[in-house]
């Protein structure tokens, strides 16, 4: 099934999957009324690069090339044109929130801000023991 493009009067555009040419326009998901078919976006062969992300931005001033005004500004519309592509599509997004635990059982699965903290369960950590209550010379002069 080809993907089509789609317009509709409220302003919103989208793409389907549509059997044939000749079936009928799908309704705006937006408001529910009738769209019309419109030509495709150019496009060229090859994978599309959504630029780099913002762990790749620099964190430096070293990495900033010392505040070099052009580098600067490329960074920031580089950051900018990927802030749209994120919009557009939030699963470029990934996850945000900051991370709390990272190490030990949170290795494998970061905890992240408004995760449920697990209590017990597989993968835990073993309680220490609990400390006697017997006093250490009592207890050597039993043994």
């Amino acid at each position: 099934m080809p993907i089509y493009d789609f317009a509709c009067d409220c302003g919103a555009r989208f793409e389907a999957l549509v059997p044939s040419f000749a079936s009928p326009a799908p309704p705006c998901g937006s408001c529910g009324r009738p769209t019309l078919r419109r030509p495709p976006a150019p496009s060229l062969a090859g994978r599309a690069d959504p630029g780099p992300g913002w762990a790749q931005a620099p964190r430096s001033w070293e990495a900033t090339n010392r505040g070099d005004p052009e580098t600067l500004n490329g960074w920031r519309r580089a950051l900018e044109r990927r802030q749209r592509l994120e919009e557009k599509y939030p699963e470029l997004a990934g996850d945000r929130r900051p991370v709390l635990a990272h190490e030990g059982r949170f290795a494998a699965d970061p905890l992240r801000a408004g995760d449920p903290v697990p209590t017990g369960g597989e993968g835990t950590t073993p309680s220490p023991p609990a400390e006697s209550t017997t006093p250490r010379n009592q207890h050597d002069q039993q043994g």
